[in-house]
């Protein structure tokens, strides 16, 4: 069984097409059999894939050689800076959608869905209704919310909540170009900017004891976990070294940086071999970032470039995948 676990779809329902009056939904057009896709009245020109349409899409992906998908929602949509009650409005749209889709190709899809972490109580309570609907196995949500990174005490009803309930925590990184100073060049907010984010918001999960208070909780992070592997010994030298380190942590920080996973999308073989080698096999999983530039356009290939041991490459291709989220039956 090969899975894709990080792949990206815009669902209709949250379209201008559905909405003309909302502007901030994206607008689709077809033209040529081809979809173009424009926000904010500027062209989406990161999209090198079907977006829109799930047949195309599922098509694409089995030509990839993969048999079973895990779509999660553009995260560009999760709607951060609206309030509450808009965001849990297009929240449950995009679950309902996603349910939908899930529903029409059982064998085929699996799916991460939303909640409005502007309120982090309400998203606990949405998190357990999500969890309750057939084929969704977890959330996704930003790398940070309102400049909060996801270690903000605020959060803690979210963790409790996925801990008790088992569901993955799929966190993705904002794609702002205004994130991070000094980065607005040469597509830097995207290739460095991404998984600084994560890797901020992880360094803070870990450092607060996010980990540590909730040893069963489930984090999946995108992008091989950005630059979180590299860190790893500055943060353990460092919670040596200073007591403000240790201020909410009394296990070392490579513990809970154990207790992540991490997807495939690094770029580079010798990453993903170091990923492999410090995570262990059954921690990887593999994704493409379907259908963005900076995605994998081979992820089956990529990862068995690494020639790992044929039990390894099964683990990694869809065997973890399919243990963690229930597909082998």
């Amino acid at each position: 069984m090969v899975v894709d676990i990080h792949a990206h779809i815009l669902v209709e329902e949250l379209t201008q097409s559905a909405a003309p009056e909302e502007i901030w939904r994206p607008l689709v057009t077809r033209a040529h059999g081809e979809e173009r896709i424009e926000i904010g009245g500027r062209p989406l020109t990161s999209v090198r894939q079907p977006f829109v349409d799930l047949d195309a899409i599922l098509q694409v992906q089995e030509a990839r050689g993969i048999q079973i998908t895990v779509l999660s929602p553009w995260i560009a949509l999760l709607r951060e800076e609206a309030d509450a009650n808009e965001a849990l409005r297009v929240a449950r749209c995009l679950n309902e959608a996603l349910a939908r889709r899930v529903q029409q190709y059982p064998h085929r899809l699996r799916a991460f869905g939303a909640i409005p972490l502007n309120d982090p109580e309400q998203a606990a309570r949405e998190l357990e209704l999500l969890m309750q609907e057939p084929g969704m196995v977890g959330v996704e949500i930003p790398a940070r919310v309102h400049g909060d990174s996801l270690g903000h005490e605020r959060f803690d009803p979210l963790w409790a909540a996925a801990e008790a309930i088992g569901a993955f925590v799929f966190i993705h990184p904002t794609a702002r170009s205004d994130a991070f100073p000094g980065l607005q060049d040469y597509y830097l907010w995207n290739a460095v900017g991404n998984p600084l984010e994560t890797t901020i918001t992880a360094a803070q999960i870990v450092m607060t004891g996010v980990l540590e208070r909730h040893p069963r909780l489930r984090i999946l992070l995108a992008h091989g976990g950005g630059a979180l592997l590299h860190l790893k010994g500055r943060l353990q030298h460092a919670w040596h070294q200073r007591p403000e380190a240790r201020q909410r942590l009394r296990e070392p920080p490579e513990a809970s940086i154990h207790r992540f996973y991490f997807d495939t999308v690094t770029h580079d073989p010798n990453i993903l071999r170091a990923l492999i080698d410090f995570a262990g096999t059954d921690q990887v999983l593999m994704g493409s970032d379907y259908p963005f530039d900076m995605g994998l356009e081979e992820p089956v290939e990529f990862v068995r470039s690494l020639r790992l041991p044929p039990e390894q490459e099964a683990k990694i291709l869809g065997g973890n995948a399919a243990r963690l989220f229930n597909l082998e039956g």
